[in-house]
């Protein structure tokens, strides 16, 4: 998407986007609810109170749909429960949509157990992890936890993972993040699908933020777990769908597979209320397609005006952005905290790029504000 002229982004900031700072006071208590599913608000929620702009997690700032919210609060009548039943409700949803069967999905507490379980279950001494530099951190600290020897293969000149040397027949797993983080780059598919192919070990790819690529050159591997019996597919509910803070994440494989992951879970580590705002997320495809909309267009603008002050991005196909900045990005950051802008910490191998969370219009506008007066 071309970048947005400044008068089209003020207008973001002034009208269209001014619908999602509405929120239903939850201090009401519960809505009468329609027939069937739970009531629909109006209104969509809103950002939390003033403070900081908080540009560091990778967090969706419009949080969870209205009727998420709603199913939350509604599930407070349901909190004396397990949630065996609730669980499984969602785990029909998913099948549904994505056309498999129900016990091809196993649920975590984020995506985050998802990932540490696989390092559980294919790592350890003599089963060495694979994974690229930089990424998403968390399997290797889980794998070094557990006795494996970790491999970190640098990504290649455009950011993508360097597939042809991460095939290694001695790994317990491979784990590839795409989009990956914290760079916002994409694998081209052609490539994921033929080392996917001909992988020796299992390989976990987290499409934690699959929902905000739109380049014709990335792909989900979703599908290809039907054929694939060495394919883990993680997801979770934390970026698009808004609900980081609830904690709920889920994985996709053939069953023999999930049996070796929920071997070593614990019992229950799902609760009720993000289950319930699982469902309803599922159910508002309108919410995702805003989502997607939103975030494009306030990408599009905020790399269009780096580049106008000579910051190159690496293009991005996620919720967040990685850029140039021609200097050691730790007394930037730590600048930027003074004049109440979180961003991203320093990654050791991109130690001049620094990594911003898309927020909302203004708070890009912040962002924008305060990087221009330190780098002026």
């Amino acid at each position: 998407m071309a970048a947005l002229s400044r008068r089209s982004f003020g207008k973001l900031l002034g009208s269209g986007m001014a619908v999602a700072t509405l929120r239903p006071a939850l201090a009401k208590g519960p809505a009468a609810p329609a027939a069937g599913r739970s009531a629909r608000p109006a209104a969509a929620p809103s950002a939390p109170a003033a403070g900081p702009v908080r540009l560091s997690a990778n967090e969706n700032p419009y949080g969870p749909c209205p009727a998420a919210l709603e199913a939350m609060r509604e599930a407070c009548g349901s909190a004396w429960r397990y949630p065996d039943e609730a669980a499984d409700a969602l785990r029909g949803d998913l099948a549904r949509l994505h056309g498999l069967p129900a016990d091809w999905f196993l649920l975590g507490d984020g995506s985050s157990e998802i990932l540490k379980l696989a390092a559980s279950a294919f790592a350890g001494p003599g089963r060495r992890l694979v994974t690229a530099d930089p990424t998403f951190e968390s399997v290797a600290a889980h794998a070094a936890a557990a006795g494996a020897e970790v491999t970190r293969v640098p990504l290649d000149a455009a950011f993508a993972h360097a597939l042809s040397k991460m095939a290694a027949p001695d790994a317990g797993l491979v784990y590839l993040c795409n989009p990956n983080n914290p760079t916002a780059s994409v694998t081209p598919k052609a490539r994921m699908r033929a080392f996917l192919d001909a992988a020796p070990s299992v390989v976990l790819v987290d499409e934690a933020y699959h929902h905000y690529a739109d380049s014709a050159d990335y792909e989900s591997v979703l599908p290809l777990v039907k054929t694939n019996a060495k394919l883990i597919v993680a997801r979770t509910f934390s970026k698009i769908y808004g609900l980081a803070g609830a904690r709920l994440g889920y994985a996709i494989a053939q069953p023999a597979l999930l049996e070796k992951l929920s071997a070593q879970a614990a019992a229950d580590t799902v609760n009720v209320f993000a289950l319930a705002a699982g469902r309803e997320s599922l159910a508002d495809a309108s919410w995702v397609a805003q989502g997607r909309t939103r975030n494009a267009q306030v990408r599009a603008h905020v790399v269009g005006e780096l580049a106008r002050r000579g910051f190159a991005a690496i293009p991005s196909q996620a919720n967040f952005i990685m850029f140039e900045t021609g200097r050691e990005v730790r007394p930037l950051i730590a600048a930027l905290a003074e004049r109440g802008v979180q961003v991203g910490r320093r990654f050791p191998a991109l130690p001049t790029h620094l990594r911003v969370t898309l927020g909302k219009p203004e708070q890009m506008e912040r962002f924008l504000t305060e990087f221009a007066a330190l780098t002026a």
